[in-house]
């Protein structure tokens, strides 16, 4: 039965996924930026396109070359370089933000097989590229693809695609959970699933700016950033996930506070008064004039284009300004998480591990004893691993 499910094609869990949203290799940071707080996507897929001509025809061979996250124009924002002209920056094309030696995306034809799709997803890529059978206008399949908004679903190839990731795979093996049995129900601690060695961690009084390498990593990985006491004890984590809810304004934040203070600031809701006030003050220590002046730029902007969700109020300073705005744009539809870690215990089963990170729409879980101390990471790699190892154990 297993075997047989590992023969399914990826076609059968691409059914009612939506086309992908995309931009051009040519476009510049700030029109992703843009694009993604318009559509409120953690994430916008980025399309490089050849023009090919023939006797008959010319046509375009196009190809989804990389996907890019508000977090990956954060930490651009976040170089010393950059940080004395962020708007600057943002000019860039998005060609910078591709990581150089990792392949995170890859095409994949709908008649692949499910174990095919695992195997490329346990090989580091993140997004598996699918065409999908769509209900495209005439007048969809009509336009040029130069012309296509930044927002749209254009069509490429004459096609519409999909992305298919480590978690619609986790979800769509929790159908046939039974099918896995006993493995399924064994405690992670006893299928060699939990990472112990590649924690990715930093301490409480730690500069945040010290976890930018982490990130980058966690990016790639898809995993997090744990923040932890002088026990090794986990206290909270700096997420790729939380931080890809915030705007690109959060750069200043990162560059000035502890990894505590940070935590503390990109919680749900609106950052603490004291802890604006605190950024603002050593962007002026640091000589990083530029900076702030920009977050200031930003946040009236953004206050601005929501206006209609707040009071207006005659006594507001700029500072009030600034932390009702600066940490997320709250007209955004992007999701406010908080920086509370998902955890798990050792003994956990596999099962209830999947479970609670489809929940908590994580691809990890930290695994941590009763006392809060740190074990490892379980990931949805590492778990999709563990199936494969399964099927060919019943091969």
């Amino acid at each position: 039965m297993a075997v047989r499910l590992f023969d399914h094609h990826i076609s059968d869990i691409c059914l009612g996924k939506p086309a992908l949203r995309s931009i051009s290799l040519s476009a510049t940071l700030a029109d992703a930026l843009s694009a993604l707080k318009k559509l409120g996507e953690n994430y916008i897929s980025v399309w490089s396109c050849a023009s090919h001509s023939s006797k008959s025809a010319s046509h375009h061979d196009c190809r989804c070359v990389a996907k890019i996250s508000v977090l990956d124009v954060i930490l651009f924002l976040c170089n010393e370089d950059n940080l004395s002209q962020p708007a600057v920056a943002l000019q860039s094309s998005v060609s910078v933000l591709i990581p150089q030696g990792h392949v995170l995306v890859r095409h994949l034809e709908p008649h692949a097989s499910l174990v095919e799709a695992i195997n490329l997803l346990l090989e580091g890529v993140q997004n598996l590229v699918v065409p999908i059978q769509t209900r495209t206008s005439v007048k969809s399949r009509e336009r040029v693809l130069e012309e296509v908004a930044p927002f749209d679903c254009p069509l490429y190839n004459d096609l519409e695609y999909c992305w298919l990731t480590q978690e619609d795979i986790i979800r769509y093996l929790l159908n046939s959970i039974g099918l896995f049995s006993p493995t399924s129900i064994t405690p992670i601690n006893s299928l060699d699933a939990i990472d112990t060695a590649n924690i990715l961690a930093v301490h409480y009084d730690d500069p945040a700016l010290s976890a930018l390498p982490l990130l980058s990593q966690a990016i790639i990985h898809q995993t997090s950033v744990a923040i932890v006491d002088s026990e090794g004890k986990l206290i909270g984590e700096i997420s790729p996930l939380t931080l890809n809810s915030c705007d690109e304004t959060i750069a200043a934040a990162i560059v000035t506070l502890s990894a505590g203070e940070l935590m503390a600031y990109v919680d749900c809701g609106d950052p603490p008064e004291d802890l604006v006030q605190l950024v603002k003050d050593r962007l002026e220590e640091r000589n990083l004039g530029a900076l702030l002046e920009w977050v200031e730029e930003e946040s009236a902007s953004v206050l601005s284009s929501c206006s209609s969700f707040y009071s207006s109020s005659s006594d507001d300073d700029s500072g009030s300004t600034w932390g009702r705005s600066g940490k997320l744009g709250r007209c955004s539809t992007r999701q406010v998480r908080s920086s509370e870690a998902a955890v798990c215990n050792p003994r956990s089963s596999l099962v209830a591990v999947m479970i609670q990170a489809l929940a908590h729409r994580v691809p990890y879980m930290w695994v941590i004893e009763e006392d809060g101390s740190l074990v490892g990471i379980i990931t949805f790699a590492s778990m999709l691993k563990v199936f494969r190892e399964r099927l060919k154990s019943m091969c």
